[in-house]
């Protein structure tokens, strides 16, 4: 079936026509009432510089359930011993400058430059967050995503230092759970997120989930107020 050409309109086609990739559909822009839809939908956007912009939603999908947060006794120690300071919406543009930068296996990014310049609008709009994870007063590890009703899609994380991301999931996990959010998004498979309890389960199965907790009970605004995790205990 070939992959759907968007236009003006803001439409995405149903998810089960994507190709056998995940590809939905191609084109379209950033604004942020379109990549807000698609979150909605079950869609994320994911190309490379000089690329057409790709629309995706992976059957199976990768999800990470807060209440199922896996942290491994070592992991558990480390956090015990407040090595890192974490914060939340403190350096979003940090955070995302951080994750755009190219790893030693890529020879790219898939964050370009619109793309940065979108999810950063989308941020101060109060919907898309990040976590920061300090150490010695440098930024050393987070991640960031969209928070939708009750589901969070998590776009990219990174790590200066060991442990750092870990410690940014495993924090974020804790505060969702905590505000009776239903689904982290991780979007497709990686050996890093499946140690710290991420699964797949069918595409139908997510797009059910998210159809009704993106629309319930939004968390609107900036998370700069949320406590620290040291106030949190394991």
């Amino acid at each position: 079936m070939p992959v759907i050409q968007l236009n003006e309109e803001l439409i995405f086609p149903p998810v089960d026509l994507a190709d056998e990739n995940g590809i939905v559909a191609m084109g379209g822009d950033l604004s942020a009432e379109r990549l807000i839809l698609a979150y909605q939908n079950g869609i994320f956007p994911w190309y490379s510089e000089g690329e057409p912009i790709l629309w995706w939603s992976p059957d199976p999908r990768f999800v990470l359930f807060p209440e199922s947060i896996k942290i491994s006794r070592s992991m558990r120690k480390i956090l015990k011993r407040k090595i890192f300071h974490v914060s939340f919406d403190k350096d979003f543009p940090g955070v995302i400058e951080e994750c755009r930068q190219p790893r030693k296996y890529q020879r790219g990014t898939w964050i370009t430059d619109d793309m940065m310049d979108s999810y950063i609008e989308l941020h101060e709009m109060g919907v898309a967050h990040s976590v920061e994870v300090w150490f010695k007063g440098e930024l050393a590890g987070g991640l960031y995503g969209i928070s939708l009703g009750r589901c969070f899609f998590g776009e990219s994380m990174f790590s200066k230092i060991s442990n750092a991301s870990k410690t940014a999931l495993i924090t974020l996990a804790g505060i969702l759970q905590d505000l009776n959010f239903k689904v982290i998004d991780c979007q497709v498979y990686t050996d890093h997120l499946y140690s710290l309890g991420a699964r797949e389960i069918p595409r139908k199965d997510f797009i059910k989930l998210i159809n009704k907790e993106t629309r319930s009970d939004p968390i609107t605004g900036k998370w700069a107020h949320i406590p620290p995790f040291s106030d949190y205990s394991l």
